[in-house]
Parts: C-alpha cells; structure tokens; sequence
C-alpha cells in the first residue's frame, strides 16, 4: 500500500512536490525545541491547492496520516510525526505567493507558505503593516500562524490571527475545498467554519491560503523602559498607559531581573537600560499613524512617564532617542528565551488568566514552586496586557536534562497547569495544544468542551488521518 501510494504522489506532484531521500527530509523531522523527533514515508511539497486537494484524497485512499507543517517553529510539537514511519509531512512552502495586497481595503491575501517576515516587507512596501509579530517573524508562516492562532508582542491592541483573519481557504479530510477567501464585514449565514479551522493545529484540514487584516503603516514610534517595585504595580502602569495614550499604546510586556541579568549574560553587546536593578522592569510602545501624531509621541510618553513618577508606579525610567535604541530595547525582550536556555533546563508553560489577576497568581506560584521544588527558579515575563506571561521553571543545577524533565520537570508542569486551572486560566495562551500538552487537555479542560471538539473532529476527519495525536 505505502510503495503504491508514493508511486502515485509522486506522478501527481513531480520531483520538486515529493521526496524520500533521508538528508531532505530530516530538518523537518524534528521540532523547534528539539523535543519530539519522528519518522515520515515521505515529505510532500504540493504547489497549488488542487495539488493539496488531489493529494489528501491520495492520502485518504490510502489511509496515509497527514501531518501539515509550515515553518517547522511551533512550540509544542505540533508539526512533527511520530515515530511508526507511516506519516506523510504535508509541507505549504511551496505556496508561497502573496496572491494580492489591495491597499485601498487594507487587506493582503496570501497563500499558507508566506513567511510572515514576507507579508511584512510587502505590506510596508505599500505604506501598510500586517500588526503581528514574533521572534520567529523570519521563518514562521502564515498557514501556521493561522492555524495555532498565533498571538505575539502586538495582541495587546490589535488581537491574536482570529482577530486578523478575514477570510480563509483550505483543503478538508475528503479532500473538498473550503473556499471564504472574500472578505466580508457582516456575513450571517450559520456557523463561522472559518473559525472552527483557526487554531485547529491542522486535525480538522489543511489551511492554504488566507486574507489577512492590514493596518495604516506607522509614522513612528516611541519605546519606553520602566523600573518598578512590584508585577501589581506594573498592572497599574499598564491601567494608566492605557487611559492616557489610548489607542496609540501598542505594546505593553514585562520581566523580572533575573530575565534582564540572563540576557545581558548572553547577548555580548547588551547594556542594561536603568543604572540600578529592578524587581520588575516594563517595555511600553507607542505608535502613531501620521505625522502629527507621531510628533506628540515623546510629549505624551514623558507625561506618562511623569504621572506614574509621581504615583510611586515607577522608580526609574528611560525613552529610546532613537530608533536603533528603541530596537536594543526591543532585542532584550526577544532575547529572554534563547537567553535562558543557555542556563540550563527548564519547564515552560505558556499560560494565561484573567489579566486582572496575573499579578496575585503570579506572587502565589511562583514562590510555591520554588519551595515545593528546592533549588529550581521560577521565572515569568511577557505580555501582561492580555494576560499571558511564560511562566519558566528552571531546574536545579548540575541536574541531568533528560531525567529531570521526565521526573521533576513533568510534575512541575502539572503543578502550573493545576493552579492555572484554578485560577480560572489556559494552559496554552499562544503556543497551542500539540503534542506537549495534549494529555494535560484531556486531564484538565472542561468535559463538554472536549466531547464538542472530538464530536466535530469525527464528524470531519471520521478516520482520523488529520494530524493524528496532535491536540486531541
């Protein structure tokens, strides 16, 4: 069955679509993090729609898994095929045209294998901007951005790729085309299957092509770095931001100083913002649209600055005077991650609750863990306006990686996911289910939900071949 199979995907997609040689298919064997690293019959490189189409109909003929993957830079191995070999890698690289930008609606329609640094660079080009970033912004894709509903350093005024999608079209399990590329402001007609494909991690169908929300481009910018005492009192800051700038606050993420001394650790060049260290520090960014809004920017950051000096939010601050400062800036807070892996092992949850709480649940877990498992650290930074902060545990020192994650490490991950549960939070703020946390789902989310999910995964893909073992 398998040697008939490839026989025939290779008639249908031709030498540049399919490939078993073992040296081009290994990259993609394995995930970002390094976790979780499979085995696949083939990698499959279709070039248009109808290619995905007539394969998956291949596949389902075959009873072939599929396991689609865009920029392979997931965080939760939701792209990487399991170990039995049977899997086929259905890769959206090669669908890499932005098929139209229209600047006039604001909108961009790309297909699934646009790199997002792409859309960028394009939509810049007509004085535009697609309002979502992330570290990976040069590999990542848009079919995989939409399909782990991807969220980044702007959600806090702009939302994650539900809020950004305007239409969609993919290829479901039996191979029919969903098309809702046109964008439509009202659009009544029953369920919003659009929806239901955003954030499904590819076990509902395989997203191909997208229209996308495009913003005005910036006029400028202003980025500011604060010190302060306490997460509570970085909430309140964010409250203030937020009532004198408005809608010109874009961005609004914090760490620790333990965050700030690991990347000024690795990044060679560094330099710390503030003179004195800090409990907690904040990165806050302004945008403006036009010009004059744009020339109001440093006036209306060193009156915020001002206002939360005199409230005692804030012990010591500093506005980038230029754009190459503002990226330093910026640089730092890009930079906590590979920063912290250089130190060692570490369990990390991409969590979120209520963002009124985030401060409270973070003073209670975070000296909980670090008693209930002497000799860790427990680190949290990241995007406290909407709520999300990844939430690190770093493992003792000397500890041996693969045995503490599988010991200690596991059971420290059930630990955050118990108390985010309590506190009324996700598990998976940003990052997705995959394979990581997929039994943590099923031990912790609500039975209703999950019985709703697997009754529409049935209901689509009835013999299972989207994605399996992948969220649920």
């Amino acid at each position: 069955m398998t040697v008939a199979f490839l026989e025939q995907a290779a008639r249908l997609l031709g030498p540049k679509g399919l490939t078993t040689d073992p040296q081009d298919m290994a990259p993609w064997l394995t995930d970002w993090r390094g976790r979780y690293t499979g085995k696949a019959c083939a990698l499959a490189s279709p070039a248009s729609t109808a290619e995905v189409s007539a394969l998956v109909v291949l596949c389902a003929k075959h009873a072939v898994p599929i396991v689609p993957q865009g920029g392979n830079s997931g965080m939760s191995g939701g792209a990487t095929p399991f170990d039995s070999g049977t899997e086929l890698i259905l890769s959206l690289r090669r669908m890499n045209r932005i098929t139209a930008l229209d600047a006039g609606a604001r909108t961009a329609t790309c297909e699934a294998g646009v790199i997002l640094q792409t859309l960028h660079e394009a939509a810049e080009a007509e004085g535009l901007r697609f309002p979502l970033s992330l570290g990976g912004k040069g590999s990542a894709t848009i079919g995989g951005l939409v399909s782990t509903n991807a969220g980044g350093t702007q959600v806090l005024r702009h939302g994650s790729m539900r809020a950004l999608v305007l239409g969609l079209e993919g290829v479901l399990p039996d191979g029919s085309i969903f098309n809702q590329l046109t964008p439509l402001k009202k659009d009544n007609r029953g369920f919003d299957l659009k929806q239901i494909l955003i954030g499904s991690e590819g076990t509902l169908g395989i997203v191909t092509a997208a229209t996308l929300r495009l913003e005005p481009g910036i006029a400028g910018r202003c980025v500011m770095w604060a010190g302060t005492v306490s997460l509570h009192d970085a909430r309140r800051l964010l409250l203030l931001a937020q009532d004198m700038a408005g809608d010109l606050l874009e961005g609004f993420e914090v760490l620790p100083q333990h965050s700030l001394e690991a990347v000024l650790a690795y990044l060679p060049d560094a330099r710390a913002p503030l003179a004195e260290p800090h409990a907690w520090h904040a990165l806050i960014e302004l945008v403006g649209g036009d010009a004059d809004t744009a020339a109001h920017l440093h006036e209306t950051a060193e009156r915020l600055l001002s206002t939360a000096l005199e409230r005692g939010l804030i012990a010591d601050a500093t506005i980038a005077s230029s754009e190459d400062q503002a990226e330093r800036l910026w640089l730092i807070r890009e930079t906590i991650s590979p920063a912290e892996r250089a130190i060692g092992p570490a369990m990390q949850h991409d969590i979120s609750v209520p963002v009124a709480d985030m401060p409270a649940f973070v003073e209670t877990a975070v000296p909980r863990l670090e008693a209930d498992w002497p000799g860790t650290q427990a680190v949290c930074f990241g995007h406290l306006g909407d709520g999300n902060v990844h939430f690190h545990v770093i493992a003792p020192p000397g500890v041996d990686r693969a045995t503490w994650e599988a010991g200690d490490g596991k059971a420290i991950s059930a630990q955050v996911h118990d108390m985010v549960t309590a506190w009324g939070g996700s598990i998976s703020a940003e990052h997705g289910i995959g394979r990581l946390k997929r039994d943590e789902l099923e031990r912790l989310a609500d039975p209703v939900v999950l019985a709703t999910m697997r009754a529409i995964k049935r209901a689509l893909d009835p013999r299972g071949l989207m994605n399996p073992g992948k969220l649920l």
